[in-house]
């Protein structure tokens, strides 16, 4: 049993709050456990230059966490002028995940900007953030296509992310901080709700892993998202 009374393939406590900010075409809060994470959809009637005249659209991410989202204050990255590598790499991480279920030629020239703000942080921030940000999405493009905006959903699949770690060979799903600091293998996956992979992330931070290790820790994930699509599909459909 895990220090969180778990059992090895059990989720942490989840909660998607719709609506959660008033001005945002989409918006929800997302509770995995004790990480929190706001996730914002806003619609903008334009593109990117390098997709001027092209008839399609756009959709990208911002990611950050709050000064006191951890156990110590953090400085702004504003204030230090630029974003840090890990920033960088999970903003770049969330706006492809959703782009790959989304039929850009649908969206014309419009951009979606994901904005996922961490308020607290436990572990597992980057998905949380992908799976609160496809509600979000979801509820944006629902927005735009009652205002007529657009005639057809370019939504073509849900999306979902986990992560999971081995431990003493054994795989844990869903890490909290105090797991995933301590974890020998530190694994991360994002997948469509029917099933296709968007991105597997693995490290093996202290012993290595084996294929079937890694076999099993796809298993277990794939199991995993599963019950967050469910949970997805129980607010948006």
């Amino acid at each position: 049993m895990r220090l969180s009374q778990r059992k090895n393939n059990e989720l942490r406590p989840i909660e998607i709050i719709r609506n959660y900010t008033k001005h945002a075409e989409g918006s929800v809060l997302i509770k995995c456990g004790d990480t929190h994470v706001i996730c914002t959809a806003s619609i903008e009637k334009n593109v990117p230059s390098f997709l001027k005249g092209k008839n399609q659209g756009w959709v990208t991410a911002e990611y950050g966490m709050l000064p006191r989202s951890t156990s110590t204050r953090m400085a702004r990255e504003s204030a230090k002028g630029k974003q840090s590598g890990r920033t960088q790499e999970i903003q770049r991480l969330i706006g492809r995940s959703l782009r790959s279920i989304i039929d850009l030629k649908k969206l014309g020239e419009i951009t979606i900007q994901i904005d996922c703000d961490v308020i607290q942080a436990d572990g597992g921030t980057r998905t949380a953030s992908i799976t609160g940000a496809y509600v979000a999405l979801h509820d944006a493009i629902q927005n735009i296509l009652t205002k007529g905006i657009i005639k057809d959903s370019p939504i073509i699949d849900s999306i979902a992310a986990i992560s999971l770690g081995v431990k003493d060979s054994d795989i844990l799903l869903d890490l909290d901080y105090a797991e995933d600091s301590t974890c020998d293998t530190d694994m991360n996956i994002v997948m469509t709700g029917s099933g296709k992979f968007i991105e597997i992330q693995g490290t093996a931070e202290g012993v290595a892993f084996t294929r079937d290790e890694m076999n099993n820790l796809i298993d277990m994930a794939e199991q995993g998202i599963k019950k967050l699509t469910v949970i997805q599909n129980s607010l948006i459909l």
